[in-house]
């Protein structure tokens, strides 16, 4: 991309409020260095990866700790035989734990990542596994290193406090003793030259015996060694060069540790570098309320409520959307208008979105935005006259033209703004249609901003070329900013210099000269303007009504379908409890039936599925026979009949192997994808686990534990509960047997330590007794 277009378009200004949205310095300069890519395939995996990332941080408040840059360090590091300072190994710690915050986000979801780019991203480089916990064991927050950092040092430092310890006690008591505050500057000994000393008053030095060290800016304040200390200060020098030998053999330690591990420290490092980056390509979109666009596809341009990206970051009020759009089939733009109407900054909004767009950025536009894949970007835009270069205005954009021509191909966009403006107005109409026209034969987009009426006559005409128009108020004469398609627009100089000031007399002078020239055809402008501008309104109008329409809309489905839910629910509890009190005998079969039939009704009024809101018997009892097909409600599970406990009013199924019982309330006769089970459905005899009735919420699981060691026993047990969890199964029963009971203590003790068991308890007598447990999952 030339240098040229990126300074023109005010690139640089875009990075620069992206570079002030990463938290790192390291990151703000690599947001400054962003630039249009050249491949298609690497900006498709930018672009992912940026709405991944937007994803993660509208969903889970993703951000990044901020850390130091470390490119110093890293270059010293490579060097052989030096060792790190304490403050360059504290950089290196910071940016491992801003690193390591970061991959622990991703770790636990490594088996099934909800933004797999942005998790490969993050976890796919080397990680330098023995630098990063030496470094937290050794250093401390504020960047010393700590006492535990070796043995040696722990002993040192030790030893130095237990100096300062006996310091503090014998001057304390040669103070008292000698009856010396009076003369102390201070209530306490300091430190002089790195030995423990006492300040005094300078008028009265002679009162001590000892050496003076240094004096105060004053020379008030004497700092005096006693006698008595000198021995103790002198041990304290041996254990201070002690300390520091021991520290330097760490800082060599972990240097080592480093240069060991350099590759995994770069690697961690540039991992930071590109997620700060990509979270403040995410904060920028967010700024802008913008988009990732589609980029490549069928070639068309459709940039919808599009803003000028400065103007979007910094004045969001003032900028205007503009819907740019060209089909498949159209390689050109022409923009007419007014002075001041927005051409050059619709010009300026399609360039820039360009090439944000290519270096991987969001845009200010709507969702569904795309754009062609454009490797070169091209702008022939304002005066661009030279005094020292000797050119005019049309000489320059000319030449900078023939300089770029052969460069230019499928893959370009070129912006033109005013193109053959400087020299004779009929010349310079021809001769931009005549580069519109080759550069359309070159395959190369085309934008261009003209007053030339032969050039907007030619926008209307030309295969492949779209016209529009920046709209003003016929009124007030000022733009409105709205570009209208398939029109052009007058140009209105002579209300613009009414507007800026310029005599009235000059003015109609200028309409004289303009009649007698047989341009009669403003008014013609004017009425086409006016045409377009209210239908654009009208079209705005209709969109708003659309947009309150379908919120109405929403807002009304969402009610309903919350009362719906609300009412199903009363519903089910009414049947639920319908049927507990057939089950108990406190009402007659025929009287639930009929309750149920009522409600069956009630929600089919409702427009609401039955089945949903009563789970009603849709066959008798004495219809079924041991060998029939039946389906389980709820479970879509298709089975045959084995046995019947009238007493309990429940049924053996046998379902592929697998035996249960389930109250005749859950069983109705196959239909759908259970009948086409059901003819499946094997013969073969019970298994160990099956189902039994007696949950309010439908079957529960049963295990039979009988007859197994106590190992064998606690295996099943574990399975059991997880496939009960996996199935939303709430309640089980653990037939264990009696016995001598130490199965069921087996049993008690692993429930007891379950997490997902609620509560458990021995069957009543009539369901097994202690023979039974019953559990209760959370």
């Amino acid at each position: 991309m030339e240098q040229r277009t990126l300074t023109q378009l005010e690139f640089s200004k875009v990075l620069g409020h992206l570079a002030r949205l990463a938290v790192s310095e390291s990151g703000a300069r690599a947001c400054l260095e962003v630039a249009p890519l050249g491949n298609p395939g690497e900006l498709a995996a930018a672009q992912e990866l940026l709405r991944q990332g937007a994803a993660c941080v509208a969903d889970t408040g993703l951000r990044m700790q901020a850390f130091p840059a470390l490119e110093g360090v890293l270059h010293y590091l490579s060097q052989a035989h030096r060792t790190l300072d304490a403050d360059g190994l504290w950089a290196v710690r910071e940016v491992l734990d801003a690193a390591k915050a970061l991959r622990e986000r991703f770790e636990d979801q490594a088996d099934s990542p909800r933004w797999p780019l942005l998790a490969e991203s993050v976890l796919a480089r080397p990680w330098p596994a023995r630098l990063h916990p030496a470094l937290k064991r050794c250093l401390a927050k504020d960047g010393g290193l700590r006492d535990e950092a070796s043995p040696e040092l722990f002993s040192v430092r030790q030893e130095i406090r237990r100096i300062h310890q006996r310091c503090t006690s014998q001057v304390k008591d040669f103070v008292a003793k000698e009856g010396l505050a009076l003369f102390l500057q201070d209530d306490y000994m300091t430190i002089s030259s790195d030995r423990y000393v006492l300040p005094l008053k300078s008028n009265f030095k002679g009162r001590i015996q000892g050496i003076i060290h240094d004096y105060s800016q004053t020379g008030e304040t004497c700092y005096v060694e006693p006698l008595f200390l000198v021995e103790i200060n002198n041990r304290l020098q041996e254990l201070k060069h002690e300390e520091r030998e021991e520290e330097q053999k760490v800082l060599q330690f972990l240097t080592g540790l480093a240069r060991a591990e350099e590759d995994a420290l770069r690697a961690a490092y540039a991992v930071a570098v590109e997620t700060d980056v990509l979270l403040a390509k995410a904060a920028l979109g967010s700024l802008m309320d913008g988009c990732v666009p589609e980029v490549g596809g069928e070639g068309s341009v459709e940039l919808f409520a599009a803003r000028h990206p400065l103007l979007a970051l910094t004045e969001a009020g003032k900028a205007k959307p503009l819907d740019i759009l060209l089909k498949p089939d159209q390689r050109a733009l022409i923009i007419s208008g007014a002075n001041a109407s927005g051409k050059t900054v619709c010009l300026k909004t399609l360039g820039l979105c360009a090439l944000m767009a290519l270096s991987g950025l969001p845009l200010p536009a709507r969702e569904g935005s795309r754009l062609p894949f454009w490797g070169k970007v091209y702008v022939f835009m304002g005066d661009e006259q030279s005094l020292e270069d000797h050119l005019s205005t049309f000489t320059a954009q000319i030449s900078h033209l023939s300089r770029a021509w052969g460069a230019l191909g499928a893959d370009s966009l070129v912006l033109l703004d005013e193109f053959g403006a400087g020299t004779d107005p009929s010349q310079g109409a021809a001769l931009a249609q005549a580069v519109v026209d080759k550069l359309m034969e070159k395959g190369a987009f085309v934008a261009a901003a003209t007053h030339f009426p032969a050039l907007k006559a030619y926008g209307l005409t030309k295969p492949g070329v779209r016209s529009a128009s920046m709209l003003f108020d016929p009124k007030t004469k000022k733009p409105v900013f709205v570009l209208a398609y398939d029109q052009v627009g007058a140009s209105v100089a002579l209300d613009v210099a009414r507007e800026c000031g310029l005599a009235e007399d000059i003015l109609d002078q200028a309409q004289k000269y303009l009649l007698m020239g047989g341009e009669d055809s403003a008014r013609l402008f004017d009425r086409l303007n006016e045409l377009a501008l209210t239908r654009e309104r009208e079209l705005e109008e209709v969109s708003r009504e659309k947009l309150k329409l379908e919120q109405r809309r929403r807002t009304l489905a969402e009610s309903f379908e919350k009362e719906r839910r609300k009412l199903l629910d009363e519903l089910r509890t009414q049947a639920r409890s319908l049927m507990q009190e057939a089950q108990k005998d406190k009402i007659s079969r025929k009287q639930a039936l009929k309750e149920l039939a009522q409600t069956r009704k009630s929600v089919e009024g409702l427009g609401l599925e039955p089945a949903e809101a009563a789970p009603a018997p849709a066959w008798a009892w004495e219809d079924v026979a041991v060998g029939a097909s039946v389906s389980l409600k709820g479970w879509d599970k298709a089975g045959l009949v084995r046995e019947k406990d009238e007493k309990r009013r429940a049924l053996k199924l046998d379902m592929g192997g697998v035996s249960l019982w389930a109250p005749f309330e859950d069983v109705s006769p196959p239909s759908g994808i259970a009948a086409a089970k059901a003819k499946a459905a094997s013969a073969s005899g019970p298994a160990v686990v099956k189902e039994a009735p007696g949950a309010p919420s439908g079957p529960f699981l049963t295990l039979d534990l009988r007859g197994m060691r106590a190992d064998e026993a606690l295996g099943e047990l574990a399975a059991f509960l997880d496939k009960a969890i996996l199935r939303g199964v709430h309640g089980l029963e653990i037939i264990h047997g009696r016995g001598t009971g130490a199965l069921r203590r087996e049993v008690h003790g692993m429930l007891k330590d379950f997490p997902a068991v609620a509560s458990f308890s021995l069957a009543p007598e009539d369901r097994g007794g202690d023979g039974m447990t019953l559990v209760e999952l959370k």
